[in-house]
């Protein structure tokens, strides 16, 4: 996370900064990050410019969709909004994760709370035993405190990050 992105902000929100970009920094082979609401929108991502890291590291390789935080959080999404419908035709309860394993990847979608949902974008490469595990710790300890109004904060200020206007 960049410093400048938590100016102004809660400390509610400072804290889910926080603990999104420990969890990038701390997780061996996670690319990307996402928070995603229940109506699909992005809350809040990893730093631009570790995927651009990533990137330079993997030569000739893609290393997600297409390296945006708004595609992950699409794709993020979409899968959540596919699972729940699955539950739901199959009466086994709430999806809790889930994890689609490529050739080149892995991506992980865990509920956090209300519909919210965690995506994981990560390294071929990556024990996805560990990125399950800190994914499930991060819902743990920001899985109370995204609440509506925190929700509306964190849109507020990517919808201000992307158009340059003051918080």
């Amino acid at each position: 996370m960049t410093a400048p992105s938590t100016v102004g902000l809660s400390s509610e929100a400072r804290n889910l900064h926080w603990l999104l970009s420990n969890l990038v920094e701390e997780v061996p082979g996670i690319l990307s990050v996402a928070v995603v609401s229940s109506d699909g929108l992005l809350l809040l991502s990893s730093d631009e410019s570790r995927n651009d890291r990533a990137r330079e590291a993997r030569t000739g390789r893609r290393t997600g969709p297409r390296g945006s935080a708004a595609d992950l959080a699409t794709v993020v999404s979409g899968i959540g909004s596919l699972t729940v419908g699955a539950s739901k035709l199959m009466d086994f309860g709430p999806v809790k994760h889930t994890m689609v394993a490529m050739d080149e990847g892995s991506l992980f979608v865990m509920s956090i709370s209300d519909g919210s949902l965690l995506g994981v974008h990560g390294a071929a490469d990556c024990d996805m035993s560990v990125v399950a595990y800190h994914m499930a710790l991060f819902v743990g300890r920001a899985g109370h405190v995204l609440t509506p109004e925190l929700r509306s904060e964190l849109r507020k200020s990517l919808e201000n990050e992307s158009t340059g206007s003051p918080r």
